[in-house]
This record gives C-alpha cells, structure tokens and sequence, in this order.
C-alpha cells in the first residue's frame, strides 16, 4: 500500500483529484496512534496530515488556538500552557490501549471528537471547536467557521466533520476556543462504595453548585484493590478550599473521603481518562458505552449475568469503559441487548481485525439515520474515497 505525506493544502487537494479520478480508496491518517479504532480499514493508499503541521493563529486575549491538522497535540498544549491557558475537553491518549507509538495530533482529536473526563463540565471537543479547513472528496479545499463562536454561516461543518473519523474529509486545519489553565485541582476519593452508591454519590455532586470537573467511580479491582469513588474540583484555592469543605459535608453519609492534589490526583484522572485500568490484558476487547448515568449499574450487571467483563465509570456513571474477552463477538450481542434494555449506545474500542471486520464496531442506526449518513457521505465524498467502511460497512 502507497501512502501519501502531503506539505500543503494544496498538494492534498491535488492528491485527492488524482485518487477520485481513478477512483482510489483512501485511509486518511494523523501519526497512526489510534489506528485500532474503527473497522479495519478497506482502502488501497494512505494519506496523511503528518505534514501539516504548524501554528497558524493564537490569540491568548481572545483565547483562540488554530494549528494545521498534523500539529502534535503536545506543541498546542505546551504553547497554551506558556500562556496560563488549556484546551477545555481533557482530550484521551489512546496510546496505553493499542500500544501504538507517535504522537497523538490535534486533527486527530477533532476527527474522533476526542473528550475525556472534563466533558461533563466543560463540553466535548466539537463543543470548542469553532473552525476547520478540509479537502472534500472532490479535491476542493473548503473552509467553516472561524475565529469566532457566532461566525458560522449556512452549514455549520465544523460540528459535522468533529467525530467523523475522516469519513467526509481531509482535516487540514482547526481552530479551538480554550480556557484558562486552574491554579489548583483537587480530588475527592470515597473509598468501598458499590457500584449503585457510587453513582448515587457522583450524582449528589454533580447536583450540587460546586462544579465538578470529574466524577469517576473505579470498583474494586480495578487499578487498586478497593473501590474508589472520585471526585474532582478545579479553580482558584481559596475557591477549592470552600468547595471542598461544603462537598465533604454533602457527602458525608457515603463516608470520609480523602482528598489528593498535585502529581497524585493528575496521575489517577490520567488512568481515567486513558481507559488505563483495562488496557491489560491487551488481547480482551474494549467497549465504550454510553446511558443515562443512572442506568450504568443495572447495564453492567446485566451483561456480567451473560460473560465475564471488568468495568469503571466516568462522566457520573453516564460512561462506562468494559473489557471482556475477544472470543466469538466481543460481547456485542450481549452489551447491544443491555443498551437496548437500558438506553444508550456502544462502541467497540479494542478488538481483533476480524472481530472488528463481523461485528458492528459503532452503534447501528435504525435505517432512517443510516440514509441520511449515507447521503451525507455521498455529498461529501461523491467516488467513495474517503475511509471506507470505516465507521459502517458500505458507507
């Protein structure tokens, strides 16, 4: 297979004229750190963005960052640290599941809408993306948003290609609203709750006016031998000694939390939000699901009644990351039959090429939706270029 490293918008749009002409399929590529995700690919050519790299705006005043699409995530970070600031959605590492090397770009993160634990209070990635700059399937270099969060006109694209998995498109270029960087995290841990008090308690937080970033629950097993229930407060001190205080009362009859800063506390919300706790064994199957936090409890119990599976929480209970073994289906029929029971959706994460090759890896649609994504599909990648299949078979 041939692959393509294109230094320029243009040379991409070339690129792509050529591959529609003949017509070529495509896999579009960052540095290759997530190239487990989805089903396998069904392409004859690589084109990646790894050769688009660059800052090109950064407005600390107007807290606005745009980079071409092949920037490495850990420049955009460095930079905006220099400034006191950070990108609000907490973006995962998916490096410790597939034990893949390279570094994870910042086109990467808005291809997958990549968000971590502080989704629940700051929104996800495409919630803070508010420009990008793509290469249709046509060769067309196409623009959408801006500097700006109102300066959107007609189609709002950006929202459209922020979790496509370069189904539509090339990123070539984003542009993300950020936020000041906190002077103090500290980290509630309640320790020995079961499941459903543990999201009885994340609930009682989130509930509350003292504003959460993170709200997690580890059972135990899972990274320690004792159940651990987390919560996580971000801003000023004198604002995180009082808020602390008022959520320790709040919680008190879930027990005596203690309560971790610094390097401790960083450390454990980066296991969270990495799935770090069941990335071994590194042959089981990894799912991501998503209900209504209220409902975790009783979907993971029913899917342990049919297979052996280990799970943790994040969101409040409204993301639960499961591993399992990879043998037959991956658990898919018997996590699809809780999600339907339940509510919600799964995505298979982790899990061997033909695992991923049989069964659906994304949620399936009801027919409706499959033809407007199939139409969507068409109107941007007419010759059926782009990733194919890569999200659903035949699309």
């Amino acid at each position: 297979m041939g692959g393509t490293e294109p230094g320029t918008e243009a040379e991409a749009c070339e690129r792509v004229r050529a591959a529609a002409a003949r017509p070529e399929r495509l896999r579009i590529v960052g540095s290759g750190t997530k190239a487990g995700l989805g089903r396998p690919p069904q392409d004859e050519a690589s084109l990646s963005a790894r050769g688009l790299t660059g800052i090109t705006l950064y407005e600390p005043a107007e807290m606005v960052i745009g980079a071409r699409a092949g920037t490495p995530l850990a420049e955009v970070e460095a930079l905006l640290a220099t400034k006191g600031q950070m990108l609000p959605f907490e973006p995962m590492d998916y490096r410790g599941l597939y034990g893949s090397t390279g570094e994870p770009t910042i086109g990467g993160v808005a291809s997958i809408n990549n968000s971590g634990p502080r989704r629940i209070n700051a929104g996800a990635a495409r919630d803070s993306l508010i420009g990008v700059r793509f290469v249709n399937g046509k060769g067309e270099a196409i623009k959408s948003g801006g500097r700006v969060m109102k300066n959107v006109t007609g189609l709002d694209l950006v929202k459209l290609m922020a979790g496509a998995h370069g189904t539509l498109g090339l990123l070539t270029e984003v542009t993300f609203k950020v936020l000041p960087a906190n002077e103090r995290v500290a980290t509630l841990v309640i320790p020995g709750l079961d499941d459903a008090r543990a999201i009885e308690a994340l609930a009682s937080a989130l509930g509350s006016p003292f504003e959460p970033t993170g709200a997690a629950h580890l059972p135990a097993g899972i990274g320690g031998s004792e159940a651990r229930t987390l919560v996580r407060i971000e801003g000023f001190s004198d604002s995180i000694t009082y808020r602390l205080g008022e959520l320790r009362r709040l919680l008190r009859r879930f027990g005596a939390p203690e309560t971790l800063d610094g390097e401790a506390g960083a450390a454990l919300w980066r296991g969270v939000r990495d799935a770090l706790p069941l990335a071994e064994p590194r042959e089981d199957a990894l799912w991501r699901i998503s209900t209504a936090p209220s409902k975790g409890p009783a979907l993971t119990a029913a899917i342990a009644a049919k297979r052996e599976a280990r799970w943790f929480f994040d969101w409040g209970g409204g993301l639960v990351w499961l591993s399992t073994s990879a043998a037959g289906d991956a658990g898919a029929e018997a996590i699809r039959t809780a999600v339907r029971a339940q509510g919600g959706h799964a995505t298979l994460v982790r899990a061997p090429d033909a695992v991923r090759a049989a069964v659906p890896v994304f949620e399936p649609l009801p027919d409706a939706l499959m033809r407007v994504t199939a139409g969507i599909k068409a109107a941007h990648d007419p010759h059926g270029i782009f990733n194919p299949g890569r999200m659903y078979a035949g699309v």
